[in-house]
């Protein structure tokens, strides 16, 4: 696929899209996920682009939505649709489903509606979606404890190339990487020359380290999988509650995933949170130490009373007086335990066993006081312990990084099918929610069996069901506020969700495959001359387009067009629109209160369907809301006095009279 023959595609996008492992794959199945892992690609545009895809592939022109209440009514079916996804994914995902002139996409829409509809969404299902985003490529990682060393300026050139987290240092000879070793917990050589070269240091000779940088960089896998660990813990629990058959193991890689932190540090390892304390906690530890040592000292030398008072001892000692030979002739025993107390307290302070002989040499056995430590010694208890907890970090994080290395295929393909779920089930759940099922395609014009409009401003349950049936031409009349326009939204409505391959809101419907929506809104009062005649313009194409055959097939919804200018010449306008949709194949429905004018300005027979009202009972309409074929319905003027004339005679039959 050529990416850029994409409409709305250039160079630059077609560029970020080529980054992606298989663009030409996400283009064809509208993987809106996918396609916004490209640089630079929002959602919002990667939803943009899938559906300019499928366009492409099904050699959709687009347009079908013709006129500014068209597409208005398109993104109220497509927010109808959304409100019931639980993802963000999924709302954009729902962008790709679109009103098409294109059969072989309407039938590919529905095919994917139809598994949709078998599914069965509940509220635990729900919840664990609530977790689920399209996974995301980390930051990126520097890792500065460990480096690649090499004598060869090319392996220094494609090791950059193929490690940048960690640095790459060029040697001489042994005494180089020794060197490097004295300041980095690991150093992985690369030349097969260092083998047997012993080194002080953790130093690895591993010459295919650049095939493997799991192994030397296990911080690059296990970034991607600590930056989405909420999200495929969130797919994980999707696919166990949704029993959704899962690309990889869900119990592996949920114990992967428990291994790590946010991070991507390791996390529930008590060798390496002991190292990490010891590390942390060191200099706390030691000043302790010494403070157990001196509390001790003090008290024992305040008590001295035998050889030297106390008191005289003490102004001894700050006057500089022979302390170490006073402390060994007097206090020699009372200073070892002293040391030995700071010595227990640090030993258990950090906790490591194999550190508690160097430990002990923090505090050294010639008297002092204060008792004070060995600065080198913690300074290289410091460095060792750091060492070993870089060591071990690196380890165990090389052991998950393992076996996470050829996961990352498999994870993104579990999150993308969690978040496909939620498009499925926004489907279901919009189906359930307006009792909607899927149209037939095909036949002459609209029918609708029992469908009731959510576009209304009253709790769906609360809207009369409709029946109508249109095909060809027909006026639509009515009382005021008796549902003309509800009905035309309603026909809008039907059109255009089957045309996107999605369930409509009825009982039963059938749907002629058209090309072009066009619905025109009522105007609100009458247009001036340049107005006038840009909609008689309008009108004009519409019609010549329709009789050469290049507009296709049309379904055309107008409400109240007398509106634009003067009832008598409305009349006659508008009778002669309809002769010449009459004179075509396509589908066109007129609301209007000047039926009978527009019949007798026409010079073919019209038909006329009727939304009629029952009467006035308490001052309010009854209304049967499905139009009757053949049926002028009568206005509300009309009903009022005629229920005048009911009460009294005289003017009012005289007036009533008028309306026949």
């Amino acid at each position: 696929m050529d990416i850029e023959t994409i409409p709305g595609v250039g160079e630059k996008t077609a560029a970020a899209l080529s980054d992606l492992d298989d663009p030409e794959r996400a283009l064809r199945d509208g993987d809106v996920a996918a396609l916004a892992r490209a640089p630079g690609i929002s959602d919002g545009r990667a939803a943009r682009i899938a559906r300019a895809a499928i366009r492409r592939e099904h050699g959709d022109p687009g347009g079908f939505a013709a006129t500014p209440r068209a597409q208005e009514i398109y993104r109220d079916a497509l927010d109808l649709v959304a409100d019931h996804a639980v993802t963000r994914y999924a709302e954009r995902r729902l962008e790709t489903f679109y009103p098409s002139p294109s059969r072989t996409r309407v039938e590919e829409a529905r095919e994917f509606a139809a598994r949709a509809m078998d599914r069965e969404p509940d509220d635990e299902i729900r919840g664990a979606l609530a977790g689920v985003e399209p996974l995301e490529s980390p930051p990126s990682v520097r890792v500065r404890d460990r480096c690649l060393a090499t004598t060869d300026a090319e392996t220094y050139a494609r090791a950059q190339d193929a490690l940048p987290e960690v640095s790459v240092e060029i040697v001489d000879d042994a005494r180089g990487l020794a060197d490097l070793a004295r300041g980095y917990a690991t150093v992985v050589a690369l030349d097969d020359a260092f083998t047997g070269v012993e080194v002080e240091g953790d130093v690895r000779v591993e010459p295919d380290a650049l095939e493997d940088p799991a192994t030397v960089v296990p911080e690059r896998t296990l970034a991607f999988f600590a930056h989405n660990r909420n999200r495929l813990r969130a797919a994980v629990e999707v696919h166990r509650v949704a029993d959704l058959d899962p690309p990889c193991d869900l119990d592996a890689l949920a114990d992967a995933l428990a291994r790590i932190d946010d991070d991507g540090n390791v996390a529930d390892d008590d060798r390496l949170e002991r190292l990490q304390t010891a590390v942390d906690d060191l200099d706390a530890a030691v000043s302790t130490a010494e403070s157990v040592a001196n509390d001790r000292l003090r008290g024992a030398i305040e008590e001295r009373d035998v050889t030297i008072e106390g008191a005289d001892l003490l102004s001894l000692v700050e006057q500089g007086a022979g302390v170490d030979s006073l402390l060994q002739r007097e206090l020699a025993d009372e200073y070892a335990a002293a040391v030995d107390d700071a010595r227990d307290h640090l030993v258990d302070a950090l906790g490591l066993d194999d550190y508690a002989d160097m430990a002990r040499r923090a505090f050294p056995d010639q008297p002092t006081f204060p008792v004070e430590r060995d600065e080198e010694v913690v300074s290289r208890l410091r460095e060792e312990l750091t060492t070993a907890r870089d060591r071990r970090a690196t380890s165990l994080k090389r052991e998950v990084a393992t076996d996470l290395a050829d996961a990352r295929d498999d994870a993104e393909r579990l999150a993308e099918a969690a978040l496909e779920l939620d498009v499925e089930l926004a489907i279901a759940r919009f189906t359930r929610a307006y009792d909607a099922t899927l149209p037939e395609i095909g036949g002459e014009g609209v029918a609708i069996e029992g469908g009731r409009s959510p576009l209304l401003d009253v709790p769906y349950e609360a809207v009369d069901p409709v029946d109508y049936e249109v095909g060809g031409v027909a006026l639509l009349t009515g009382v005021n506020s008796g549902g003309k326009t509800s009905v035309l939204d309603l026909v809008a409505l039907t059109v255009t969700l089957a045309h996107m391959g999605l369930p409509v809101p009825a009982d039963s419907a059938r749907v002629e495959h058209v090309e072009e929506l066009h619905y025109h809104a009522k105007t609100q009062g009458t247009l001036d001359a340049g107005a006038f005649e840009s909609t008689l313009r309008e009108f004009g194409s519409l019609v010549e387009a329709v009789r050469s055959g290049e507009g296709g097939d049309v379904v055309v919804l107008v409400d109240e067009l007398e509106s634009i200018t003067e009832p008598g010449a409305s009349a006659k306008i508008m009778a002669g629109i309809l002769e010449a949709f009459d004179a075509t194949d396509a589908t066109a429905v007129f609301v209007t209160h000047l039926a009978r004018e527009i019949r007798d300005a026409a010079r073919t027979e019209l038909a006329v369907d009727g939304i009629e009202a029952e009467g006035l009972v308490d001052g309010q309409l009854v209304v049967d809301r499905s139009p009757v074929k053949n049926v002028l319905a009568r206005s509300t003027p009309e009903l009022i006095v005629e229920k005048l004339a009911d009460e009294r005679d005289g003017f009012y039959v005289e007036l009533l009279e008028k309306f026949d």
